[in-house]
């Protein structure tokens, strides 16, 4: 991998983070403040797990970039490795639901 597409991918990833933290954030306060408010208790649950949701989905969005990234550079062993990572997420996802 090249170093300016390393500073493109690392930014790329950095947007993707601060994306997530930034939405799971917003939503978690909104379904705190809903609760400590006492307004509808149905929607402050539903808002809570949507931000537990995004905060968790957050790392694996990251894994599906780099994939992707590592893909369009042809960057094999990086992408075995990452795409390996990724499989073991979506296997202890499935492994959870159950």
């Amino acid at each position: 991998m090249k170093l300016e597409s390393t500073g493109k991918l690392e930014r790329l990833l950095g947007r993707v983070l601060h994306a997530g933290s930034l939405g799971s954030t917003v939503l978690l306060a909104a379904g705190l403040l809903l609760q400590l408010a006492g307004f509808n208790p149905g929607l402050a649950r539903a808002l809570t797990a949507a931000g537990l949701i995004v905060l968790m989905a957050t790392p694996v969005a990251r894994v599906v970039v780099s994939v992707g990234e590592y893909a369009a550079e042809r960057d094999w062993l990086f992408l075995s490795l990452t795409g390996s990572v990724l499989v073991i997420l979506l296997g202890s996802l499935i492994v959870g639901l159950q």
